[in-house]
């Protein structure tokens, strides 16, 4: 598990996920990992060690007042330094927005790219959100991500192949 082929070379791929509340982010980690035939792990299952076996890896998680859950972005901090390893970035939030989207990836995608991870690609759509004040009136988003979301992800995996 977790290889693909695509041309003449082997591609092994990992999702790494925190996903809190309603599992809105594994969802979308579930139809990378079909595409791209990828393991999929939390932040704590991961063995950093084991990271230098893997040609793509994705790091994501929902977003908590503007930023990717604490427990991913620990891990990304206890990460050995990379030359050009391929990365990409994906989350889930209660609200949407090219600028948003954005700002919200902006720490992690800093770690990332610190660390020697070339970011290709970036992904995020909404999900049930129900922190804060929003338990009171049933959340917003309910149903999300939805089937058209998960299309939405399954695209973006599959470009991610061509990477």
């Amino acid at each position: 598990m977790g290889e693909e082929k695509t041309g003449s070379m082997w591609m092994r791929s990992l999702v790494i996920v925190y996903s809190y509340h309603h599992n809105n982010t594994a969802k979308i980690a579930h139809e990378f990992s079909e595409v791209l035939h990828a393991e999929v792990k939390t932040p704590e299952q991961v063995i950093v060690e084991e990271l230098q076996g893997y040609d793509l890896i994705g790091f994501g998680a929902g977003i908590d007042s503007g930023r990717h859950y604490k427990p991913l972005l620990d891990l990304v901090d206890r990460l050995p330094s990379v030359h050009k390893k391929a990365g990409f970035i994906f989350s889930t939030s209660g609200m949407q927005g090219d600028d948003k989207v954005e700002k919200d990836h902006s720490l992690l995608r800093e770690k990332l790219e610190s660390k020697g991870y070339t970011i290709v690609g970036e992904f995020s759509c909404k999900g049930y959100n129900t922190n804060s004040f929003l338990k009171y009136f049933g959340g917003m988003n309910k149903g999300r991500p939805n089937r058209e979301d998960l299309e939405h992800a399954k695209v973006f995996a599959r470009g991610l192949k061509g990477s």
